[in-house]
């Protein structure tokens, strides 16, 4: 039936957004116990913030305006600018998008 058709749709939607949380975005995650060096976070990158309450499909995109250094020099928490305002979110929380730093940057073309 339509109703039957229905839930197994919107169980395979489910299903593809769980996969692509768990194997894509984690895969951008930085990851504090990697064998390798892994470049800090700089102001001007495109990230996707994770949010605890919100399915991935939903997660904010934003800009770093800051970085906050641990005393180790190693980027811990950074200042993130959203559609919805500046938020301070520690690197777990942050997902940086790979796109060459200065791609990111350029201005669009004016015709």
């Amino acid at each position: 039936s339509s109703l039957t058709r229905w839930h197994r749709i919107q169980q395979m939607f489910q299903a593809f957004w769980s996969r692509f949380a768990k194997e894509y975005l984690s895969d951008l995650q930085v990851r504090s116990k990697n064998l390798k060096k892994i470049p800090n976070l700089k102001p001007g990158q495109l990230v996707i913030v994770k949010g605890e309450d919100l399915p991935p499909l939903k997660w904010p995109l934003g800009r770093i305006l800051e970085t906050h250094p641990g005393a180790d020099g190693l980027t811990r928490v950074v200042t993130v600018k959203t559609a919805s305002g500046i938020y301070k979110r520690n690197i777990s929380k942050i997902c940086p998008l790979p796109i060459p730093q200065e791609q990111d940057q350029r201005e669009p073309s004016q015709d």
